[in-house]
């Protein structure tokens, strides 16, 4: 049996797979909330923690856990949980024989492979070319990213921290809307600020408080919650809120132009893949026109743009099968 895990700053959801006869199949799987617990070790032990019948823990050999942060040397110290996770220490303290640490959007790239076209939403046809470079953009509680070469046999993927370079303003709003972040937070904002479940936060309230709209009395007592981000996407795809209606066309064009930088900084005329939980969420609104108009507002390089596939991963399990597809090469090569 292997192990394999999708870490993020909000949820964690681990599955249990037998491999063999060339496949895997999923015996069990569970999610926790990762900031109920202090670290990834806890979480393992709970889920491997004895139970059917005969009381048995199940023997894991391998273990592969996709981690929103950067992995260096089998290591991580993810940026939106106070965790440090060592992949040898965890095999050590969780008794799994081989356990690899990598990126999430890593992971969710060799969990797109597996992906049936119905898991798949268009929202730009384009010119698909299967041998060609593809890129992945996440957005949820963060900002991930990872360029996916044509490798000559396959895709080889490259995790990249690109979330966390520079938020790039596009017109007097978002000028606005930066310096706003910039007086909040002392100094750099990057992209992820801005487009991810906090950011739909942070754009909603500069919105609020620079006179685009007025807030009422409803959604301001439904955003007295611990994550209001679900709330204002709710209330703008039901149309019950202007302010959260603009909030949530803002985030889509962020979206679009941060996916267009992508798919120009990685030649991805194999196509652009946004994962992460936000996408599927407001799939309506990306499907609006304002993510498309700004993925290809590009000047001279707009219909280079217009023949890039942009895709919409529906799977929320796609990260979690990568890395068990992972976990599966890391079992073959220790036996």
């Amino acid at each position: 049996m292997i192990l394999a895990g999708d870490i993020g700053g909000t949820k964690t959801n681990l599955g249990l797979f037998e491999a063999g006869g060339g496949g895997l199949r999923l015996l069990r799987a569970a999610t926790f909330q990762s900031a109920d617990y202090p670290g990834l070790g806890p979480i393992v032990a709970a889920f491997l923690s004895p139970a059917g019948p005969d009381g048995a823990r199940p023997a894991v050999r391998a273990a592969c856990f996709g981690i929103a942060g950067p992995v260096i040397d089998n290591q991580v110290s993810t940026p939106n949980l106070p965790w440090q996770i060592d992949g040898r220490r965890l095999g050590e303290e969780s008794g799994i024989p081989a356990v690899l640490l990598i990126n999430d959007l890593v992971a969710t790239a060799a969990g797109i492979e597996a992906l049936a076209p119905e898991e798949l939403a268009v929202l730009q046809a384009g010119e698909p070319r299967p041998a060609a470079n593809r890129a992945l953009i996440a957005a949820g509680t963060g900002l991930g990213m990872a360029l996916l070469p044509w490798a000559g046999a396959g895709w080889m993927a490259v995790a990249s921290e690109g979330g966390h370079a520079d938020f790039a303003p596009r017109d007097e709003e978002e000028v606005g809307l930066l310096v706003a972040l910039r007086r909040r937070s002392g100094g750099h904002v990057s992209i992820e600020r801005v487009l991810s479940g906090p950011g739909l936060v942070s754009i909603y309230e500069h919105l609020r408080e620079s006179g685009a709209g007025v807030e009422s009395e409803d959604i301001r007592r439904r955003l007295e919650v611990p994550d209001p981000a679900p709330v204002i996407a709710g209330a703008a795809l039901a149309g019950e809120c202007p302010l959260c209606a603009r909030a949530l066309e803002r985030l889509c064009a962020v979206y679009g132009a941060v996916a267009g930088n992508l798919a120009l900084t990685g030649t991805a005329f194999g196509g652009i893949y946004l994962g992460g939980g936000i996408a599927p969420k407001i799939l309506p609104a990306l499907r609006a026109g304002g993510f498309v108009r700004a993925f290809r507002a590009k000047g001279r390089f707009a219909s280079y743009l217009e023949r890039v596939p942009v895709l919409v991963v529906l799977n929320d399990r796609a990260a979690l099968l990568g890395a068990a597809r992972r976990a599966a090469e890391l079992l073959a090569g220790n036996k």
